[in-house]
Formats: structure tokens, C-alpha cells, sequence
């Protein structure tokens, strides 16, 4: 899959949350809070169609804009790709430069304890 750009995130967010949208859905939904006319909008789900990202279907004589990629392979592709790019493909060290720049809460700390024996139990 192409990379998605912050701004077509946008774009598949809106059709991640409330499914087929037609593009004047999307410039009411994205383009209003992101200040963004019609024509960047447009723009932008013209590069996901490229991609091949979201899917047009007709329906009344209108366009509507369905996504193809799910929100669950679109953040594990980011998240690989943040990984391979940042810390050579290992969680471990992004752990620990969060850690180091960012105090973990105790709340996020019992977390990843919890994580961690529980991916430790689907070993045995």
C-alpha cells in the first residue's frame, strides 16, 4: 500500500468513522475544521483513488467514497514504518526513548507490564 499522508489521514478518518461519504460529506466533515475548500478536498481523495486506498461508487447519479484500507492496517503500517525507520524494526528501543523523554505514568507502566506477561503466557 502507498503511504497515506497526514493529510489524506483526514480524509480516511472521516470514512473510517462513518463509513460511504460523498465528497460534499467530506469537505463539511474535513474541509471546515481543517480549513480546507473544496478543491483541496477534492484534491485529496483523488491521490487516495490514485493509491487505490478508497473506492467510488455511484449511487444516485453521486459519487461516494468507501475506504479499502482499514484503520487497523493503516496504523500497523505506520507503526512498522516508524519502527523500521526510528529504531530498526525494534520495540524496545522506542520504549525506552519515550521513557527517557517522556515519564510513563504509573497507569502506563502496569500496561506494559500487563502486555508484556501476557505476550510471555501466548508463548507457553
Amino acid at each position: 500500500m502507498a503511504r497515506i499522508s497526514t493529510a489524506e489521514s483526514q480524509i480516511m478518518e472521516a470514512l473510517w468513522a462513518q463509513g460511504p461519504l460523498g465528497a460534499e460529506d467530506i469537505v463539511r466533515e474535513v474541509g471546515g475544521p481543517q480549513n480546507w475548500g473544496e478543491a483541496t478536498v477534492k484534491t485529496l481523495i483523488n491521490r487516495l483513488l490514485k493509491k487505490k486506498a478508497i473506492a467510488s461508487e455511484r449511487t444516485g447519479g453521486r459519487a461516494r467514497y468507501r475506504p479499502l484500507v482499514s484503520r487497523a492496517e493503516y496504523v500497523t503500517g505506520e507503526s512498522q514504518g516508524l519502527l523500521d525507520r526510528l529504531f530498526g524494526g525494534e520495540v524496545a528501543p522506542l520504549v525506552a526513548h519515550y521513557a527517557k523523554h517522556r515519564p510513563l505514568s504509573a497507569e502506563e507502566i502496569e500496561r506494559l507490564k500487563a502486555l508484556i506477561a501476557a505476550m510471555e503466557q501466548d508463548d507457553d
